[in-house]
């Protein structure tokens, strides 16, 4: 291991086509470095040499060029099949032996991942503490007398302590972001359905995603684009065809020069004042980075939070495990289940009601902004204080995660510092689905801005910047300057495609103003020496889909540019075509077209 950099994806590689390793002997080395640090309960199962072989003999021949995981070591939660290894769920009387790997692991393994084995979990993947499982209590990496988080503990301990350079959980509740928080990792949940769950043992069968672990955003936003693969003949009922612009080429850890991030006006870090100094020190990490902090109404989210376990969505984890019998169960777990017995048919019609009342409420939060902020969890535990009081403490460690897949968002965990227990702490980012990469691309900028280790490793990220292609957003944002302005005669065209008024601002000093002859328009034009101004001006936030009737509706001489702004903004604008100014009038002077319309009694 020393002559790597770090186990991230890019190291791998490079130390591969540098010949200071061959898959054959990094694999063989991590897979002794896992027995080595077994007091961690990483580990269901870890592939014999034997069982490694195979995969390593498979990788000779697939070519590297087409392979953009070859030869990169993960780990695969134990309740997702990986072919003729079994698979437990954390409970010995439900194992089986698949003869075939779930969906996500044949994609990755044909991409060239090696598998090294399969993680502990929470039984059942129900619980985000990873201490209720019959093979050990998944440990902190950073703290053993803490826990690991869960239920994916063991593919977080595993990818934390480089034994691995990525890891598949699954989250239904915070699985896959709680444990990242925990050990210092990134945490993706992608959109529900993104990734097929054919092959995986199900928690909530319509709620479940399958989860990425990965030491920077950037391999996660890699494994992702992997994963997801071709849907179109999936065998997955829940699966998705994913958007154009969510891919990988899209990834950037250079953030866009502003944007919004939401701030929940209500939070709980029990008591935790150390977690609670690390959320606004990110926030005004956040702030440096571009960004302006929105504050948002978090009643509904906690609302909806509360629907998973007090409500009746607890009935799927029982369908889930009918055929095993309750006797083997761990205690915690059967008591979990037990609580399904005191809803009715009704009340699951009424929770589907009051989810989608706040459905509603929650996306009008959540299209305010370029993602929402909040902690991952309050705070970390003991693990003797978890195991003298199991269900509270869980339900506290789901706060700000059990809401996500209920509401159907994207969200990306990524640890921020470390509390005096020396337990990593962290914040996630979350939004609408389908917006998995331009999360993970700010999750990027911020792990980069923190300079923290990678995982419990003495690795950094390197100083290289990637600047992906820039994805379009669901909102784009419009810069007018005359007849579209709020209050005037054709603001409706704004409304009518419902858009919302963001800001009124300046553009730079290098735009000169006109009155077309009309009358009734102005049209803003770019000039290239010092004779220009700054011209005031609105930017309206419009639904992309209605970009393209707005555009057409735009009579000549005017069309759509862009647009400079005193904030550094280059934003979507009206323009006038070349040649459109004959007979226009230069109203610069005015600095803009109401305060023009008001010096010559022309205001509507």
């Amino acid at each position: 291991m020393n002559d790597l950099q770090s186990l991230t994806i890019e190291a791998i590689q490079n130390a591969y086509s540098q010949g200071l390793e061959t898959p054959t002997s990094l694999i063989l080395k991590l897979r002794q470095q896992a027995l080595a640090q077994a007091e961690f309960n990483p580990w269901i199962t870890l592939l014999s040499e034997e069982e490694l072989g195979a995969y390593l003999d498979a990788l000779k021949l697939k070519p590297i060029a087409s392979c953009p995981l070859w030869g990169v070591p993960f780990a695969i939660k134990d309740n997702i099949d990986l072919a003729h290894v079994p698979t437990s769920a954390a409970c010995e009387a439900f194992t089986y032996v698949p003869e075939k790997s779930a969906t996500v692991t044949s994609r990755l393994i044909e991409a060239g991942a090696i598998p090294l084995g399969k993680t502990n979990l929470d039984q059942f993947a129900t619980g985000l503490v990873g201490t209720r499982s019959p093979f050990g209590e998944g440990k902190n990496v950073f703290n053993p007398d803490y826990i690991s988080g869960g239920s994916s503990a063991g593919s977080a301990i595993a990818t934390a302590l480089g034994q691995v350079s990525f890891a598949l959980g699954t989250d239904t509740a915070g699985s896959g972001r709680v444990p990242a928080a925990f050990n210092n990792l990134i945490g993706h949940k992608p959109t529900k359905g993104l990734i097929s769950s054919h092959g995986v043992v199900p928690a909530c069968k319509s709620l479940d995603s399958v989860s990425i672990f990965g030491l920077t955003a950037g391999d996660v936003a890699a494994v992702l684009d992997v994963a997801i693969g071709d849907m179109a003949s999936e065998s997955d009922p829940y699966s998705r065809e994913n958007h154009p612009f969510n891919t990988a080429q899209y990834w950037s850890d250079a953030p866009p020069i502003t944007f919004e991030f939401g701030v929940p006006d209500e939070l709980d870090f029990d008591g935790d004042a150390e977690a609670e100094a690390l959320f606004w020190s990110t926030s005004e990490a956040l702030e440096t980075l571009g960004g302006t902090a929105v504050r948002i109404k978090f009643a509904p989210f906690l609302s909806a939070a509360r629907l998973l376990y007090e409500g009746p969505w607890v009935a799927e984890r029982v369908w889930a495990t009918q055929d095993v019998a309750a006797e083997k169960m761990l205690p915690v777990i059967k008591a979990v289940l037990a609580t399904a017995k005191k809803f009715n048919v009704i009340d699951v019609f009424d929770a589907q009601y009051k989810l989608q009342a706040l459905k509603k409420v929650c996306d009008e939060e959540v299209e305010r902004v370029d993602f929402i902020l909040t902690p991952t969890a309050p705070t970390c535990y003991l693990r003797s204080d978890i195991n003298k009081d199991p269900i509270s403490l869980n339900s506290k460690l789901g706060t700000y995660t059990n809401f996500m897949n209920l509401l159907d968002y994207a969200a990306t965990a990524v640890s921020v510092g470390k509390l005096s227990s020396h337990v990593s702490w962290g914040v996630t980012l979350f939004s609408s689905a389908f917006t998995d990469v331009r999360l993970l691309s700010y999750a990027g900028a911020l792990q980069r801005r923190l300079k923290l280790k990678l995982g419990a490793t003495r690795h950094s990220l390197t100083s290289e910047i990637k600047i992906g292609r820039i994805a379009p957003k669901e909102f784009v944002d419009v810069v007018v300057c005359g007849a579209h302005l709020d209050g005037q005669p054709l603001n409706w065209q704004l409304v009518d495609r419902h858009s919302v008024l963001k800001k009124v601002t300046k553009t730079t000093a290098n735009y000169a103003l006109y009155a077309l002859p009309d009358g009734k328009r102005p049209a803003l034009v770019p000039v290239r020496d010092q004779t220009g101004a700054a011209i005031e001006v609105e930017v309206w936030r419009m639904p992309m889909a209605q970009l393209g009737s707005f555009v057409a509706g735009i009579p000549s001489p005017l069309g759509i540019g862009k647009v400079t702004l005193e904030s550094g903004e280059n934003l979507p604008g009206f323009i006038c075509e070349e040649g459109g100014l004959t007979g226009a009038e230069d109203i610069s002077r005015f600095g803009s077209w109401r305060t023009y319309l008001a010096a010559t009694n022309k205001q509507e």
